[in-house]
């Protein structure tokens, strides 16, 4: 498998050393509600992750939390609560968020606060190595001692700016140098002791620290938004290069596309940001995923509902055709589609190409509808298997939870249409909302009834 590097501005072949995956995804800042943005990043990592798996790859899916930064702390400050219970009543609702698209192949989420140990001990390495330097404010790390300093974002040193949320300090050594260690200010703020005093971790040095507890000096893959490349990123492989002596501490440095609300970047910051619990009623999982990864991970998205009603359409189409196949009783199509499936999955291996993935399960399910009448349960097995590894790592096909059998749901509808016959309306009205409770839609067509699980 192979998929497009950052670093290399080329495309990598997967851990060719083994079977053991390592993948490190930087995870949000709990300080308000969690966003589609956010949903589209962690949608393009959970389809990596599962489809690693599924063939045949263990992957170990790290992803931190940052549950103390300047965000966090000026918006507790704002609605009056503490810091730590702030971001504590928003990771919940990340995770509910996560829950709500599927998003379930993270094996452990590490938050900032519950590795300060970890924290302390790299900076005072650095330190060891004459990276830091210490300002009213704060430990400050040396970015020029770094002749690398902006290989990631491909940013010559003379135009690279500050980050955003370090505080700018006009005494810094070099106006690129980041803080490491934040001195506290209020007796309000959330700190912990160190060899420099009362105060917090710096952004850029969480995720170094985290990732080298689990992972040691070396692992295969770092995800995050484009947005993420720089500064954070490119402070990142600095620590750790200066930490390493070398910049091969990951082999591939992956990124997901910014999403945009009418080409403007949807962002919390710029309070420009559709919170996941607005659409959450509205649509269901399967679309909410089938509207990202119908483009390119790497591809910018904006944002409409007019892409959300066309995902809703091909999950409905994709999921019909899918149930034609749990009820198939024909004498035997040879359905000729192997061909497409090797397809899906070259389209896969070649940097995880969803959109073309989608396109030819859509063909799939268009022959299955040409041909429904004459598949017959071998047939049938193989075309569900086939979609199932399809599905496990997209999610997109609605699956209910079937509380009928197939023979049931028919004889009911059969009952149905008997009534109806008979113009007992309201009698026939209670069975087509006894079935629609259970997800079951009746499509009423010439006088014959079909019926589909509901997306």
């Amino acid at each position: 498998m192979m998929i497009y590097d950052q670093l290399s501005r080329s495309n990598k072949k997967v851990n060719a050393r083994g079977k053991v995956i390592k993948m490190y995804v930087c995870g949000p800042t709990v300080y308000d509600e969690p966003h589609l943005g956010h949903i589209k990043t962690y949608i393009t990592f959970d389809v990596l992750a599962k489809y690693l798996r599924q063939k045949g790859y263990t992957v170990f899916y790290l992803q931190n939390i940052t549950d103390i930064d300047d965000k966090i702390i000026n918006r507790a400050e704002e609605i009056g609560v503490n810091a730590l219970d702030l971001s504590k009543i928003f990771l919940r609702k990340y995770m509910n968020a996560m829950k709500y698209a599927k998003i379930d192949s993270v094996n452990f989420y590490a938050p900032a606060t519950d590795h300060i140990r970890e924290i302390i001990r790299q900076i005072r390495v650095l330190e060891g190595r004459n990276f830091t330097y210490r300002l009213p404010d704060g430990v400050y790390y040396r970015v020029w001692m770094d002749s690398n300093y902006g290989v990631l974002s491909g940013q010559k040193a003379e135009k690279l700016i500050s980050g955003k949320r370090a505080s700018v300090s006009d005494m810094k050594e070099d106006p690129r140098d980041f803080v490491l260690w934040k001195f506290k200010k209020k007796d309000s703020e959330p700190s912990w002791s160190s060899p420099w005093g009362e105060g917090r971790p710096g952004w850029h040095i969480e995720d170094t620290a985290i990732a080298s507890k689990y992972f040691g000096n070396h692992y295969d893959l770092h995800g995050a938004g484009k947005d993420l490349i720089f500064p954070h990123h490119e402070s990142e492989l600095s620590i750790m290069s200066s930490l390493k002596g070398n910049t091969h501490v990951v082999d591939i440095w992956i990124y997901s596309g910014i999403l945009k609300i009418k080409g403007e970047k949807m962002s919390k910051s710029e309070n420009n940001f559709i919170p996941v619990s607005y659409l959450t009623d509205k649509y269901s999982p399967e679309t909410i995923r089938m509207c990202f990864l119908s483009n390119n991970y790497g591809s910018e998205t904006d944002f409409s509902d007019s892409l959300l009603e066309e995902a809703r359409k091909n999950v409905d189409y994709i999921s019909k055709a899918y149930q034609i196949l749990h009820s198939a009783s024909g004498k035997g199509s040879k359905i000729a589609v192997r061909n497409l499936f090797q397809i899906i999955e070259k389209e896969m291996d070649n940097d995880i190409n969803t959109r073309n993935a989608i396109a030819g399960l859509i063909e799939v399910c268009s022959m299955i509808y040409k041909t429904k009448d004459n598949i017959d349960e071998d047939d049938a097995k193989y075309l569900i298997s086939e979609i199932d590894k399809i599905n496990s790592y997209l999610g997109i096909i609605n699956i209910k939870e079937k509380e009928f059998s197939t023979n049931t749901i028919e004889k009911l509808i059969d009952l149905r249409d008997k009534l109806r016959k008979d113009k007992l309306y309201d009698e026939s009205d209670i069975i087509r909302g006894a079935l629609k409770e259970s997800g079951i839609v009746i499509e009423d067509n010439h006088g014959k009834s079909g019926w589909h699980y509901e997306n």
